[in-house]
């Protein structure tokens, strides 16, 4: 889809919109599990990651964006001992997941501020528009 006419700047924000309400959606799973921990050996608690993709590149106006894929953090879980946890193993040991709260917290505060642009963005564009179909009225 590639935005053209009056609704172009309204089209373009709103998915824009979409995106970092998908994107805000993941860090705050991301952080809820950011103590999520299990045995040595299981599949850890790996941190997800939303790629943005453009909706079309055939003009310089842009279309707006789409989730074009979800990426889960690479490495290894860090192993923690506490011989107390109910997933530690028989040495103790248990694994933290691989997540990173510094992290998610400057996406959070990333996302949040390009879902505020792209709001403002949609709220401007539709004010601009229902001043100039009004225009000539009366």
């Amino acid at each position: 889809m590639t935005a053209h006419g009056p609704f172009a700047s309204i089209d373009v924000a709103n998915t824009g919109l979409g995106f970092n309400k998908y994107w805000l959606d993941t860090i705050a799973h991301n952080i809820a599990n950011v103590n999520t921990e299990t045995s040595p050996g299981q599949a850890p608690f790996r941190a997800r990651m939303v790629v943005a993709m453009p909706l079309s590149t055939d003009t310089s106006e842009g279309g707006g964006v789409y989730v074009g894929a979800i990426a889960e953090e690479a490495g290894d879980p860090a192993q923690v001992f506490d011989p107390a946890n109910p997933n530690a193993d028989v040495n103790g040991y248990m694994q933290a997941p691989v997540d990173d709260l510094a992290g998610q917290l400057g996406d959070l505060i990333l996302a949040s501020r390009s879902y505020q642009a792209n709001m403002t963005v949609f709220k401007e564009s539709r004010e601009a528009l229902q001043t100039t179909t009004t225009l000539g009225r009366g």
